[in-house]
């Protein structure tokens, strides 16, 4: 499901919600579940485990010229449902976009697993302007999800 300013998509996949988390709040694993192509690895982040967290992640895209570093601001964090950051250029601020994984238990070994990239907070016109949202499309996020239940059920 897309709007304008947000995309959401939702995939059930067959480990414990356990185990779906223990990926997710581990940044070096994020390369191994992006379905963009834009992360590249960790720089040495430790796991997330609360709100206020910051990750960074080596990044590459011709959006920011090439390579690129982000600091990811953890904005939601509870264990086996919730993980949520914003996502800013490496020592700012972050500008407005967020990623959000919300995890619900569908039994011992099944994880309804839902991934929203939410762009709605971002109001600076001259990254409105050079930034085309969304960066990042449906299909990719999808490719995200099914990347994430490969690692989950293999983790």
């Amino acid at each position: 499901m897309s709007d304008n300013t947000k995309i959401t998509v939702s995939r059930t996949i067959d480990a414990s919600a356990d185990a779906v988390f223990d990926v997710l709040s581990n940044p070096q694993r994020h390369a191994e579940i992006d379905g963009s192509g834009f992360v590249r690895s960790d720089e040495k982040s430790n796991r997330i485990q609360a709100v206020g967290d910051v990750f960074t992640m080596n990044m590459t895209g011709d959006h920011m010229g090439g390579d690129y570093q982000t600091d990811n601001h953890v904005t939601g964090y509870s264990k086996n449902a919730l993980l949520a950051w914003q996502t800013a250029p490496a020592g700012t601020d972050p500008k407005g976009w967020e990623w959000v994984w919300e995890l619900e238990a569908q039994g011992p070994d099944q994880t309804l697993a839902t991934l929203t990239y939410d762009w709605s907070k971002v109001t600076d016109p001259e990254l409105l302007k050079k930034v085309k949202f969304p960066l990042v499309k449906e299909e990719q996020l999808e490719d995200s999800l099914a990347k994430l239940a490969e690692a989950a059920s293999g983790s």
